[in-house]
């Protein structure tokens, strides 16, 4: 049975969903199974150590004596941004200020010349010595021994970083490199009030030491401090794998809802053309049970065949794409696991349990009799038992691709609800047109054989709804939903920002603008704050579910004061503090909602040592696409007068005026300047990469929408057949007959077009405001209109090309085949 219907190509579209289904799975599980066992192999070099200690402020002496009681090793980094100045300019480049012995794990390796063999670092820079990274050559036109300005100090620079094992992938990773000796950090001028470093120490031993002197320390950190495990490395890095992984999960998602969608269509379409074969097979004596039996395992044997052609894709792309991954990662991946092969197989059981067996326990039903009585040949529907169990392993399909139940069966609910809608519609659709059927004969019959199934015309009609807007999503929506957020920014939007401007500099720093004859940015006043309580009740990040509410808890704000609202800002509740001298806070829409903040609450920060309450006055939504300053709280006019604070502003430098930066910096050399431009596409880069992996997988779930296209319209051939061969020998002529084709298929595809438009604006328009922020995004009228002209072009197409071999059967064969 397997053999012949495989050659008759019963099983092509069955074997193909299951095919792409699995393969999109097991890619996934390939990649993120490689990623993770990089990650957890790499852990301890990727920190420097067996524990790493961060804090926004140096750790104190006892922390130091009590790793070294237990004989564990300890080495201080701080990690910090500033500007360097070189023979060929100025650069914004990470600055790693480091002891002897670092790294305590992992690798560091240096060259003597650009391109040269590097080998293992003999220690570290020595005192008044820098290490650069060749990019950091190149940009600034350096040569080994040529001196390097950072801050106050002129470093001779003499080795090339060519690799750093725990440089990790955040916004000082991005950045061009510069290695220094510890003992030259406080020369330098670069540490002061507001300056933004993270102190580091990295520690390492025996594990049961690093186990005792991480108990030990977890009841004395401080606000601001954490400490990171190898379970935890990279974090940063992770965050954004996480991000890549829930796409490519995303995409595996819904390549398993189309591929059901697919595998449900083809098995009833499977079912109607088998049910001469099943009655002739109890003639003989097979029972219901051996029947399905039989079937069920030609099922199998597809499932096993498709299992390994599908395994064996995922794992050849995911080889293929693993050079890149490792790439972003900067480690090299392992050999892949063979876990995805188990859970592909999984899934294709589960698939086939959820989407055929219900169809398949039918055939229970088939009478002997259906081989002289046709009209026994209709089985009756599976029960509602066997759909409710179907139901079931779906969902437990979608939570398992998932990762997290909550996901799955929002996803599951969605497909759903969307399934749902699509049909009613459909129904209520195709139901009104049905008497609209007048005129030409071909017209007529085409709406009327519409009319005659509207139950299978609706699920037809959401099939391809469904499918159309998947491919809609991953074409026009991402699309559109790219080139908003790149024209988010305005044309004239600051390139430039300029933090660490210290008070006593304010006016020398405006009299440069002015010798340049750039605008004199507006300097806003940052200060540095922790949140303490809110309404007299102490915070910490216990109180918070969520992780960004509790580092955002953990963190120290930047708050700022003064009387204008500044750009780009808009009150939305409360009113703003003006001038007036009453203690006063505003904060911002987003911060407010993430931890819970209302008008007027009180809250409490500590600046400087010193407690800072007012109420809540106002809440700000602010415009970050601006490009500009802007602060999460502002306070009202001498509420942190007194307290230390330095500057920060941004501004606009036209191409032409590049060297006004160099300038800048070389008459105030604790200042940094950040190139917004080249950071964000250094970033973008890293991102691009990334998304390069995540759009491989995504042309499993396009192929799956063109397979349930094709499938929907495939599902019907046999009854078409039928019908055309009865209108042949009624005195249909052929021109009749392919009107009637083409008018149901052109509405079946502008029915599908339209859902699919309008369901894919929707999708977009969530995605916009829920996942990239963009508030002003709206979709355009050029996605429900391209749904509409691809739905109707596209099915009327396909829907031909598959059934105008029909219009040449003879009428008599067709009808014996009837008899």
């Amino acid at each position: 049975m397997f053999w012949r219907d495989l050659r008759a190509g019963e099983l092509h579209l069955l074997g193909l969903a299951l095919v792409l289904a699995v393969a999109s799975l097991s890619s996934v599980g390939f990649l993120s199974g490689r990623i993770g066992l990089a990650l957890e192999r790499e852990a301890a070099q990727l920190l420097g150590g067996d524990l790493l200690l961060k804090s926004d402020h140096p750790w104190s002496v006892p922390v130091r004596q009590d790793a070294g009681l237990r004989g564990l090793r300890t080495v201080d980094v701080a990690s910090f941004s500033s500007m360097a100045l070189g023979p060929g300019g100025v650069e914004l480049v990470g600055v790693k200020a480091v002891a002897p012995g670092y790294p305590l794990r992992g690798a560091l390796r240096v060259a003597d010349t650009p391109g040269g063999a590097d080998a293992p670092a003999p220690g570290v820079p020595g005192p008044g010595e820098a290490w650069v990274d060749e990019r950091l050559l190149s940009s600034l036109g350096l040569e080994p021994g040529d001196a390097i300005g950072l801050g106050e100090l002129r470093l001779r620079v003499s080795r090339i970083v060519t690799h750093e094992s725990d440089r990790g992938a955040n916004f000082f990773a991005v950045l061009p490199r510069v290695l220094i000796n510890g003992a030259d950090l406080a020369a330098s001028g670069l540490i002061q009030e507001g300056s933004r470093v993270s102190w580091l120490l990295q520690v390492a031993g025996e594990a049961d030491a690093v186990a005792e002197f991480r108990a030990w320390l977890a009841g004395r950190l401080e606000r601001g401090q954490a400490v990171e495990s190898v379970e935890q490395a990279r974090p940063e890095l992770r965050s954004a794998l996480d991000q890549a992984r829930r796409f490519l999960q995303l995409a595996a998602l819904l390549t398993v809802i189309l591929a059901a969608v697919a595998v449900v269509l083809t098995t009833r379409r499977f079912l109607q053309r088998h049910l001469d074969a099943c009655a002739m097979l109890r003639c003989f004596g097979v029972s219901g049970r051996r029947l399905v039996g039989l079937v069920l395992l030609e099922f199998l044997v597809m499932a096993g065949a498709a299992w390994i052609l599908g395994a064996s894709l995922g794992w050849l792309l995911q080889w293929s794409l693993g050079g890149l991954a490792g790439t972003v990662l900067g480690v090299a991946l392992p050999v892949t696991p063979w876990q995805p092969w188990a859970q592909g197989l999984v899934a294709i059981l589960l698939l086939l349990a959820g989407s055929a067996l219900p169809q398949l326990l039918r055939l229970r039903r088939v009478p002997a009799l259906a081989v002289i009585r046709r009209e026994l040949a209709v089985v009756e529907p599976a029960t509602g038992l066997a759909w409710g169990a179907a139901a079931l392993a779906l969902a437990g399909l979608l939570v398992w691709v998932a990762g997290e139940w909550r996901l799955g069966l929002l996803v599951a609910a969605g497909f759903v609800l969307v399934l749902g809608g699509f049909w009613l519609v459909a129904w209520l659709a195709v139901r009104g047109l049905g008497p609209l059927g007048r005129g030409r004969m071909g017209w007529r019959q085409g709406l009327a054989a519409l009319d005659r199934r509207a139950g299978f015309a609706a699920l037809q009609v959401s099939a391809l709804g469904v499918g159309l807007a998947a491919l809609l999503v991953l074409t026009l929506v991402r699309g559109d939903l790219i080139d908003h957020w790149r024209r988010a920014a305005p044309p004239d939007a600051p390139n430039r920002f300029l933090v660490n401007i210290q008070p006593g500099q304010q006016g020398a720093v405006e009299a440069l603008f002015r010798r340049a004859g750039l605008p004199v940015p507006e300097l806003a006043p940052m200060i540095r704050g922790r949140l303490l309580a809110v309404n007299g009740r102490p915070v910490g990040r216990d109180d918070y579910p969520e992780e960004r509410a509790r580092r955002l808890v953990e963190r120290e704000f930047n708050l700022s004061r003064g009387s204008r609202l500044q750009a780009g800002n808009r009150v939305v509740a409360g009113r703003w503090h003006g001038a007036s001298l009453s203690p006063q806070f505003s904060v911002e829409k987003g911060l407010a909602q993430t931890l819970g903040l209302a008008l007027g609450d009180r809250v409490t920060f500590e600046v400087a040592g010193r407690r800072v309450e007012a109420p809540i006055t106002s809440v700000r939504e602010l415009n970050w696409d601006s490009m500009r300053v802007n602060f999460f709280v502002t306070a009202s006019p001498g509420l942190l007068d007194d307290e230390p604070a330095s500057l920060i502003t941004s501004f606009r430098l036209p191409p032409g005026q590049v060297g006004f930066t160099r300038e800048l910096v070389a008459a105030f050399p604790n200042l940094s300047v950040i190139d917004v431009s080249a950071v964000l596409a250094q970033l973008q880069a890293m991102m691009e990469r990334l998304m390069g992996v995540v759009e491989f997988i995504f042309a499993f779930a396009i192929l799956a929408g063109a397979v349930v296209l094709w499938a929907a319209l495939q599902a019907t051939h046999d009854e078409r057949g039928r019908e055309l061969a009865l209108l042949r020998v009624l005195g249909g002529r052929n021109r009749q007959l392919r009107q009637a084709l083409l008018m149901e298929f052109a509405t079946l595809g502008v029915l599908a077009g339209s859902l699919a438009g309008v369901g894919a604006s929707a999708l977009g328009w969530v995605i916009a405001r829920q996942a990239f922020h963009l508030e002003g995004y709206l979709p355009g009228l050029s996605i429900p209109l391209t749904g509409v002209v691809a739905g109707m072009a596209g099915v009327t197409l396909l829907g031909w090309l598959g059934t105008r071999g029909l219009l040449r059967n003879p009428p008599l064969a067709t009808l014996r085949a009837l008899a």
